[in-house]
Order: structure tokens, then sequence, then C-alpha cells
């Protein structure tokens, strides 16, 4: 299949998720599951009775396990409507489950984020029995699909779906304390930033046109269009790192009103400490600027590396940052007009990048059939653009729009500035 020629910034990875055919999609489901099943070892390793505490950014290790492998079920084996594609009726009556009252378990649409922890779920091994049966059927249907994008497009979902609750696993284990050992999940130093990039004024289109269909895969929102001028403007080369933002924190910036905004003071006022999440300074001091800094990973207080992309911030803390340094934050027609003409000039895929644009829908927006992903959500929380180190190499795409409300500091988010 793969006819469509990549686009910039695009990997071999995703351009085969989004744009392979069947038997690339079959392996790539394939390694999606073992490494769903080696993050989940590492759970019951940590954590033998499975148990973690009841947060709102927190998901108990087993329903999420299981609700993977129902996902894969629900729309791909029990749906008669899945060849429609994006057509497909979502509402449509659906074969039943291959365990019995799944969809009271696992349907994160109707079953209540709290009461997940009081759920009747099968143990371990059932629930890894339930996700080999699972897959064994996808696959056997993968078989006699063909290749084209509506047949193809649920299984495409699937595999997108179960790459974004694997990078949550890991972001969720990092604030579990539970250590995952696997190299590939690990953050790597940046360089020294190199000279900002210069783009002239321009109108820079979002989105891959009108319509629901596409070439490939792409998410809902992604869909449709959005010309959005932008003035000249200069944007970091990559993103910020710690020897970036600590002395910011060490000049006391978590102290001072003038640099956050009212929703930022407000989150700034129930933040315990006055420094980002998962850092505390060396040797008990109030402030690391003598002593340096460490940083909380698998559990275990390190050394920092200042090198190191500054993670696990919030929108809030990104905009004090900027206003403290004179910078500001890019929007999302600036971030992507980068990546898509910057070349390898514009590092990215350390973190995911707060932007100043809110989560809103292009024109000629239509919801696909899994509604609740993108409609849900166009609240005015801020988008992400990128990627982190905890991304899988298959959901890294210049055009994938990632949106979490301002507060989150759990997930793998750091930012990267513009000139004012």
């Amino acid at each position: 299949m793969m006819t469509e020629p990549a686009l910039p910034g695009e990997g071999a990875e995703a351009h085969a998720a989004r744009h392979g055919g069947a038997e690339a999609l079959a392996r790539a489901l394939a390694a999606s599951r073992r490494d769903t099943l080696d993050t989940f070892a590492a759970y019951e390793k940590a954590r033998p009775d499975l148990v973690v505490p009841l947060r709102a950014e927190l998901n108990p290790p087993l329903w999420e396990l299981g609700h993977i492998g129902w996902f894969q079920e629900y729309w791909i084996e029990r749906n008669p409507a899945r060849a429609d594609g994006v057509r497909a009726d979502p509402d449509v009556v659906r074969h039943p489950p291959l365990r019995a009252g799944a969809d009271a378990l696992y349907h994160s649409g109707r079953v209540a984020h709290d009461s997940r922890w009081t759920l009747p779920l099968p143990d371990a091994a059932a629930t890894r029995a339930d996700l080999a049966a699972q897959l064994a059927q996808s696959l056997r249907l993968l078989e006699r699909t063909p290749d084209d994008d509506d047949a193809l497009y649920f299984h495409r979902l699937s595999l997108m779906h179960e790459d974004m609750h694997h990078e949550a696993a890991l972001y969720m284990a990092q604030g579990l304390g539970i250590a995952i050992a696997d190299p590939r999940w690990q953050p790597r130093p940046l360089p020294e930033p190199a000279a900002e990039l210069a783009f002239d004024a321009g109108t820079w289109t979002l989105g891959c046109g009108e319509g629901t269909t596409a070439r490939g895969f792409v998410f809902d929102n992604e869909v449709g269009r959005a010309d959005v001028p932008t003035a000249a403007y200069r944007i970091d080369a990559q993103v910020a790192r710690w020897a970036d933002v600590l002395p910011f924190v060490e000049a006391g910036g978590y102290h001072e009103r003038r640099w956050w905004s009212d929703a930022g003071w407000a989150w700034r006022r129930t933040h315990p400490a006055p420094w980002p999440r998962y850092l505390r300074p060396k040797s008990g001091a109030s402030s690391g600027a003598s002593g340096g800094w460490q940083r909380l990973r698998h559990g275990r207080w390190a050394a920092l590396d200042p090198r190191d992309a500054a993670c696990h911030l919030t929108l809030h803390e990104a905009e004090a940052w900027c206003r403290w340094a004179g910078r500001r934050l890019p929007t999302e027609a600036e971030w992507e007009r980068a990546a898509f003409t910057g070349g390898a000039a514009f590092g990215w895929g350390a973190v995911w990048e707060w932007t100043a644009s809110p989560f809103t829908p292009f024109s000629g927006f239509t919801p696909h059939p899994y509604r609740d992903y993108s409609a849900l959500w166009f609240d005015g929380r801020p988008v992400l653009r990128g990627a982190s180190f905890m991304t899988q190499p298959r959901m890294r795409h210049p055009r994938y729009r990632n949106f979490f409300p301002a507060h989150r500091s759990d997930v793998p988010a750091g930012f990267r500035s513009c000139a004012l």
C-alpha cells in the first residue's frame, strides 16, 4: 500500500501506521501488544496486588489492560459496520463480547472514572487471556481485509489507541514510582541550543482538508482546514532544557505573582513546592542554586542532568517562565509551520510541547465514529504538539494534536518559546 509520500517530519514508523497495508498493520498491532504486556509486567513486579490510589490522573492497571483489549474487540470484531471506516454508524448493534458484561466494565464513555476502583474486574491472568483472544480475532480479520483506508480504519484506530494507553501507562508509572527499565522510554540529553529559527509573515494552513475522509489514517481533529495568518516570528530550535528553566526557579520565580496568569497563580497556590513536579533541591536546601537539583525517576532520587528537556511542567509554569524570560509560547500554526518547513534544524520529540492555541475544531470538522475522542474536549484546553520520549514512534506525527488541561503535570510535557 503506502503510495502516499511521507510528510516532512513524519518518520517511517508513523507513516507505516497511517498508510501501511494489512501486513504492516498486523506487525504493528503485535508489537504494540508486546509493549503493553511488558509494561504491565513492570506494574505487577512493583505492585503485585495491582492496587493504586484513586487519583484523577490514574486508572487501575487491571482496568487499563482490560480496556485496551475491549476497545479493540468493540470496534473490530464486534462491529458489523467496520468496513465503512469513518462513515460507520457508531451506534450499530454489536455482536456480543467474548466476556459477558464487558461493556459495563470497560466502556470508558459510560463507566465513571472513580467507579473503576470498585468494579469486579477479572484477575491479571484472565485479562491477559482476553487480550490474547481479542488480538487473535483482530489479526484473523485483518488477513482477509482489503488494503483500503475504510477497511483498515478501525484496525489503525485500535493501534493508535493502544499506543496512547501505553504512553499513559509509562507516565502513570512515573507518578507511582514504578521502574521502567526499557531504554526506549528514557529521556536523552539535548545538545546546546542552536540559533532560533526565523520565519517571514505568511499564512499557514492547518488540517488535511475538508470533509471526513483523507488518504491514510487521520484523527478527526486533524480533518478540516484553518488558514492562520502568522506575523514574522522567531522560534526556539529545540525545547527548553532544565538548564534554561532552573534559573527562573532559583530566582524565586514560583514566589513572584507578576510572572503568573490569574489561572496560573491559582494553580501555584495549590502546588505545595516552589519548583516543578518530580524535582527537589539537593541536600535539603531551600533552593538548588548552590547545591544542585535532584529528579525523581523510577521511584528514586538522582542528580538531575541539566541537559535533559524540562518535563512534567504545566501550561502555567511554561507561561510563567516565558513572561520572566521576555518570551512567549508559539501558536499551533507557528509550531506546525516550523515542523514542516524547518527541516532537521527544528528538533522535536523530546517532550510534548504546550502551545498558546486552544483545542478547537477546524472548519469542516465532522466527528469520527469514536465520538468520545475529540468533540467532548473542545472546551478551551490548550493544544500540545510534538511527542515525548515516552511516545511510540508510530504516534510521532507532525500533524498530531494532543490536548490536556492546563494544570496537568503528570504528562511528559515541556515547551519551546518564541521571541516577543
